[in-house]
């Protein structure tokens, strides 16, 4: 993940933000990074006259699953699409601390859009194991505070491809946002 956020990201790509977005201190994250990007050179080597799965095919597939899933969202949908697509154990992490589940993703989801806030995705990558998709949160002229601008969802996939893990993470905050508040 440190690696995905830190190269192919938009919004989460400095050391410090990755490192709270991961849960971990900034000198692991500048570890994970040194090991990834070791990682990554020796595969590349090694698979140079390879074929490739199609990494635009994937992006494009997680860009149409992402404005899916906030369509399903603003139609009242969100539990069924989370039943159908996410795996049925799927965790919503703060760091590595599980803090909830599928049933508080709907209530944080159904919350936010009872508040007005819309999500409008902005930049959006893929692997086989993990999906990162950049978010602007439009909040109500009523509320304009209510949630920060951004939101990264950060999502680990289990081998059918479904979510199982997910951290939400807010790169830019506005002053009157209190990091800790908000899921």
């Amino acid at each position: 993940m440190p690696l995905v956020l830190r190269h192919f990201s938009t919004g989460v790509t400095s050391y410090e933000q990755i490192a709270r977005a991961c849960g971990v201190p900034v000198g692991t994250v500048r570890s994970r990074l040194n090991l990834g990007r070791a990682k990554l050179a020796a595969a590349l080597a090694a698979t140079a006259d390879a074929p490739h799965s199609d990494a635009a095919g994937r992006a494009r597939a997680s860009r149409i699953e992402a404005h899916e899933t906030l369509a399903a969202a603003e139609q009242g949908h969100f539990a069924a699409l989370l039943a159908e697509r996410w795996s049925p154990e799927v965790a919503l992490l703060s760091g590595d601390t599980q803090v909830g589940d599928g049933d508080l993703l709907v209530r944080g989801m159904n919350h936010d859009l009872e508040a007005g806030v819309r999500q409008r995705l902005v930049h959006a990558v893929a692997g086989r194991s993990l999906a990162v998709w950049e978010m602007d949160l439009l909040n109500s002229p009523e509320n304009p505070e209510h949630c920060p601008p951004a939101v990264a969802w950060l999502m680990t996939l289990d081998d059918a491809g479904r979510v199982h893990r997910l951290r939400l993470f807010h790169p830019r905050q506005t002053p009157a946002t209190d990091p800790a508040s908000h899921v």
